[in-house]
């Protein structure tokens, strides 16, 4: 079964570059220079991929993200926003509207094929449908004055679970050092425990990341998946 894109941003060229590299790929690609008309679809069919302009006349890439999140069939659909904005903030704000990954402008072939084999059966995967990537990479957590070295179980763009030496209660306030490539400097974040598992594991809800830090943090998941 031919799987479906649908690609929304108001610059002609931008949407023809996606589609074609998307055609070659051997996706559908389903093409909108008015983000006006993109509703409708949205509920009316389901599609495999998003990719949302973040900064476009109403409704814009949040708003549609927004709408998908909350959609029928759409619900779980993986959405890459597009953006020249590469302020934190606009991270933070696409990420809470529902964003799975961000594609920053001009656009990179290589990268856009490497998001789009990282979003495959999203809505077949509970797993993928969440985003989270099995990882096991050395994380260092601290609260205070204390510090522990523990190991992620699997790591997404707004969250880790954490394999730790004691469970904290939830609400608890850390901030963390995640391990990247080797030579590399750490990713550093701050964040508060969302949830308790199993009894030694701990999930993490990341809060605002740099901009160069979401960016390894990103390339970091891109590089876990396999290959097809």
């Amino acid at each position: 079964m031919l799987r479906r894109a649908l690609v929304v941003d108001d610059e002609p060229v931008v949407c023809q570059l996606i589609g074609k590299i998307l055609n070659s790929a051997g996706l559908e690609a389903l093409t909108l220079t008015r983000s006006s008309e993109a509703p409708d679809l949205i509920e009316e069919g389901i599609f495999d991929v998003a990719f949302l302009d973040l900064h476009m006349a109403s409704p814009d890439g949040m708003d549609l993200a927004r709408q998908m999140r909350k959609s029928r069939f759409n619900r779980a659909t993986p959405i890459i926003m597009i953006s020249d904005d590469q302020r934190p903030s606009a991270l933070s704000v696409g990420f809470a509207a529902g964003a799975s990954f961000f594609l920053y402008k001009p656009i990179d072939k290589d990268r856009l094929l490497k998001l789009v084999r990282a979003t495959q059966g999203a809505l077949e995967s509970e797993r993928r449908r969440t985003r989270r990537v099995p990882l096991q990479t050395k994380v260092r957590l601290k609260q205070g004055a204390e510090e522990w070295d523990c190991e992620t179980v699997d790591v997404s763009m707004s969250g880790l679970l954490v394999r730790v030496p004691r469970v904290l209660p939830v609400g608890s306030s850390l901030r963390m050092s995640l391990q990247t490539f080797p030579k590399m400097r750490p990713i550093l974040a701050a964040g508060s425990v969302a949830r308790i598992q199993g009894g030694n594991q701990i999930g993490i809800q990341l809060d605002r990341l740099s901009l160069s830090d979401s960016e390894k943090l990103q390339e970091l998941l891109l590089r876990s998946i396999p290959p097809e």
